[in-house]
């Protein structure tokens, strides 16, 4: 698509963003994957559209709040991604224009106060657990708040677990085959412990070591996706200096999305002197079904126990793992590597299911419908099990199969694998 961007002017985030415009050929293979396309039929809602949206703002032909609306209605999904012959980085792009234009916004006060509060309360594991908790006594108000404080009411799960010691070494059983780094994650730390306590068991039972390096903190992704660039930039470099590349093995994750937002470093610190060193570390960061996937590709793998009947299982694809980090066999076959399980997909798969970050608190009613879209579809398999590898489609799908009425027990994939090592599944 030919531009007048003035890249130059912008810095380098500029750069980014007009070769990301550059790369669109309007050809429009982006509209049917794109979530509020399906649900809205409009051409600004799609990624074609906002792409010439962002093109025009950053020319200055558009006013920026007279594209806001739309802009601020994207997921960041990347299933358009996944949809692109072209090859665009739509990713990238979506997320450096936050990060410009958020400084030049207009926001209402109370806008204000709940991105504050947000960007406040998920980096800060022990905060937000009291946050959860508070939410625990004012969840039977929430049919009379308003929109904005109900939404985060109803993602509560139905009980808060206590938080657990995240150790800062977990050796490895038997001989040690491998050493890891593993970033502990944010409000996963609050809602869903269990995730890294079976994280931390599976890899130790595997022959490999794990660190959780002091200093690091949140992966800062949901700062740059909502355009909080300055203090994404000083979550990233504070785990730059927590994680030192060449003392591991890999560095993993088990959130999709911060996973996916630790092999963005490069292209935060684009142009800048650090943008090296962010290199060294993306080129290390893998998921932990990437990691396991791998060991069970090399035979490597500790075999797992049959379970106890025959279980079928819907796995959830979250939109940060399959279309950011282009990982969808890998979990699946660890899944199918367990005996006794079948594996199901589920219609409408590729579509997100509306957490997305962020999202479902700044857009709650869009939101809530792609839920409700997913929890049907997912229910539709009949499912004994739902698994998934992400805290914020836990979340989301959870409450919304429990709306539905449904008892299905939702767990993340490692969740799944500590059980079946363990002879519970």
């Amino acid at each position: 698509m030919n531009h007048d961007i003035p890249a130059l002017e912008i810095g380098p985030q500029g750069e980014v963003m007009a070769h990301a415009i550059d790369a669109c050929v309007h050809c429009g293979f982006c509209l049917p994957a794109c979530p509020t396309y399906a649900l809205l039929g409009d051409e600004m809602d799609s990624p074609r559209g906002r792409i010439v949206l962002m093109k025009e703002v950053l020319e200055g032909a558009l006013e920026l709040e007279d594209a806001a609306p739309h802009l601020d209605r994207c997921l960041g999904c990347q299933g358009c991604v996944t949809a692109c012959p072209s090859g665009v980085p739509y990713g990238e792009l979506i997320t450096s224009f936050r990060g410009w234009s958020e400084p030049k916004r207009e926001r209402s006060p109370l806008d204000k106060a709940k991105r504050y509060a947000i960007l406040k309360a998920l980096p800060a594991p022990k905060l937000f657990s009291v946050a959860a908790r508070v939410g625990q006594f004012a969840k039977p108000l929430a049919p009379a708040l308003p929109a904005a404080l109900r939404s985060p009411l109803d993602l509560l799960p139905e009980h808060v677990p206590a938080m657990q010691p995240q150790p800062r070494v977990t050796p490895a059983r038997g001989k040690r085959r491998g050493r890891v780094a593993f970033l502990a994650g944010c409000a996963q730390q609050a809602l869903t412990p269990n995730f890294n306590a079976a994280t931390l068991r599976v890899l130790s039972r595997n022959g490999i070591e794990v660190v959780i390096p002091e200093g690091q903190g949140c992966c800062g992704a949901a700062a740059l996706h909502t355009g909080a660039r300055e203090e994404a930039l000083r979550l990233v470099r504070a785990n730059l200096r927590a994680f030192d590349p060449d003392d591991y093995d890999a560095i993993l994750s088990n959130a999709a999305g911060c996973g996916a937002g630790l092999k963005e470093y490069p292209v935060v610190l684009h142009g800048l002197p650090d943008e090296a060193q962010a290199q060294a570390f993306a080129a290390k960061v893998q998921d932990i079904s990437e990691y396991l996937a791998g060991l069970l590709r090399d035979g490597e793998l500790q075999p797992f126990m049959p379970t106890r009947e025959p279980l079928n299982i819907a796995y959830h694809d979250a939109c940060h793992l399959a279309h950011a980090q282009k990982i969808k066999a890998a979990p699946r076959a660890l899944l199918r590597a367990i005996p006794g399980v079948t594996l199901t997909e589920i219609p409408e798969g590729d579509l997100c299911c509306g957490s997305a970050g962020t999202y479902n608190l700044e857009q709650p009613e869009l939101a809530a419908q792609l839920g409700q879209r997913k929890a049907k579809n997912i229910l539709s398999t009949t499912p004994d099990l739902i698994a998934s590898g992400n805290i914020g489609c836990h979340t989301q799908i959870q409450s919304h199969v429990r709306r539905q009425g449904s008892p299905v027990p939702v767990m993340h994939t490692v969740e799944v694998l500590d059980l079946a090592y363990r002879g519970e599944l």
